[in-house]
């Protein structure tokens, strides 16, 4: 296969366990694929979108996904290493149990996403969109959250320890059970008006 794809559409591919290394997709549409335990590394998947595909026990190492838009994909036990997602939108997409290490998740979509027991560790996730996002039991921890909307979003019980959380308004997002350290509980005592002596 090439390693310059540009404009082509992808229907019921099936990828499983392929490894694409290096490889550069430009504005291309992948249907019912199925890269399942697939592994890229280098690649660029630039304005691409994804429908109802299959990202299962998938591994991505320093890859990127730019102003791409995934519909109805499963990323179950997927794993994102140093990557970069900037500007892309996730929809009626199953993230749960979704693990990243590093990387640039900002401007991101993740409003209504499942995100459930994922873990976002040590991520770049400035003015992502978690509206209404479910995100128990899951671990945000390290993350720059600057400017990242948590209107609606379900963190009961999320590890936020370490993540820049000047953004949330404990009042619009709930929070039961949520971790926090102590820089951080400065920081939402500020929020809701009360002063730390």
């Amino acid at each position: 296969m090439a390693d310059w794809i540009e404009d082509e559409v992808l229907r019921g591919h099936d990828l499983y366990a392929e490894e694409l290394v290096g490889r550069t997709y430009l504005r291309c549409e992948f249907h019912d694929c199925d890269p399942s335990e697939a592994t890229t590394r280098n690649a660029v998947f630039e304005e691409c979108s994804f429908t109802g595909v299959r990202f299962n026990v998938s591994r991505h190492t320093d890859t990127a996904f730019l102003r791409c838009a995934f519909d109805r994909c499963d990323f179950f036990d997927a794993e994102f290493t140093g990557c970069k997602l900037t500007g892309s939108r996730f929809r009626r997409s199953a993230l749960d149990s979704v693990r990243v290490h590093g990387g640039d998740w900002s401007f991101v979509s993740l409003a209504g996403a499942d995100l459930r027991r994922s873990s976002f560790r040590k991520a770049r996730m400035r003015e992502t969109d978690l509206t209404a996002a479910d995100c128990r039991d899951a671990a945000l921890t390290d993350a720059d959250l600057s400017g990242t909307q948590f209107d609606r979003a379900r963190l009961a019980r999320c590890d936020l320890r370490g993540s820049d959380l000047t953004a949330l308004d404990p009042l619009s997002a709930e929070v039961p059970g949520a971790v926090i350290d102590v820089r951080q509980a400065v920081v939402l005592a500020h929020a809701l008006g009360l002063q730390v002596r």
